[in-house]
């Protein structure tokens, strides 16, 4: 996480709540106590958050507000007891269903509640689409794999013949579920808009670390938002390629 992510994830928080239970926020604000910079910024946002509670303390509550409340309640009470006669209808449909979905289960497999390669992919292209800052900027491949490595980051990635050939702009870590992701950073060579530094990117996990990833022989293409993606498995490592346009666009990486 960096310096932008961790702002990004903290104007999410609420001093004196349960937000610092949240992980991201937590990881963020422990971020804070070691970084100088963030900390003031995070002195700032509180003392903002504070000043709006302040305010909205002051604010009276209009006149008949209690009485609204009470003639409210009484009509959501007579509609619990309209509502009863349809649970009654409802319970017979659960009974159905608790008898049916053992069977569904039987002959349909296992479902998508655990499935943590779409949910992996789709925070990759979300960390791509909402900016973010490179802790490594370079053009040299070689220097990138001495950075990761000496991280502790996937650095014996292997790349396909067109990014073998196409200009790096550096790359960063990121976490997921407590292993590291590597994230290289290309230019395509197409016009940039002001401040994006790379508008191609490949990102490299520990194939043990994502449940449900395609097969090794298989190029699963995902259009996420504004982003392509495609995934593939070689040896230990999954990898997801992303660029801004269509399959048709990707694929001249692969």
């Amino acid at each position: 996480m960096n310096l932008d992510e961790a702002k990004t994830i903290l104007l999410l928080y609420r001093p004196g709540t349960m937000d610092a239970g949240d992980p991201e926020i937590a990881e963020a604000l422990a971020m804070a106590t070691q970084d100088p910079e963030l900390t003031r910024w995070l002195v700032e946002h509180c003392a903002r958050q504070e000043a709006l509670r302040a305010g909205f303390r002051k604010i009276a509550a209009p006149p008949g507000l209690m009485g609204q409340i009470v003639s409210e309640q009484v009509a959501a009470e007579r509609r619990v007891v309209r509502r009863q006669k349809t649970v009654l209808a409802m319970m017979a449909v659960v009974a159905a269903l608790v008898v049916l979905t053992p069977l569904w289960f039987q002959f349909h497999g296992r479902g998508s509640t655990d499935d943590t390669y779409a949910i992996w992919r789709n925070r990759m292209a979300s960390v791509a689409l909402r900016g973010y800052g490179m802790d490594l900027l370079t053009n040299n491949s070689a220097s990138i794999r001495t950075y990761l490595a000496k991280n502790h980051a996937p650095s014996d990635y292997v790349l396909t013949g067109p990014l073998e050939k196409t200009a790096v702009a550096g790359c960063a870590i990121e976490n997921w579920q407590g292993a590291k992701v590597s994230m290289i950073c290309f230019r395509t060579g197409k016009p940039l808009p002001p401040g994006q530094q790379s508008d191609l990117w490949l990102f490299v996990i520990d194939r043990s670390r994502v449940k449900h990833a395609p097969p090794a022989e298989a190029h699963e293409y995902a259009q996420v938002s504004r982003l392509g993606m495609m995934t593939w498995t070689e040896g230990d490592k999954l990898y997801v390629l992303g660029v801004e346009g269509d399959e048709q666009t990707l694929r001249q990486y692969l």
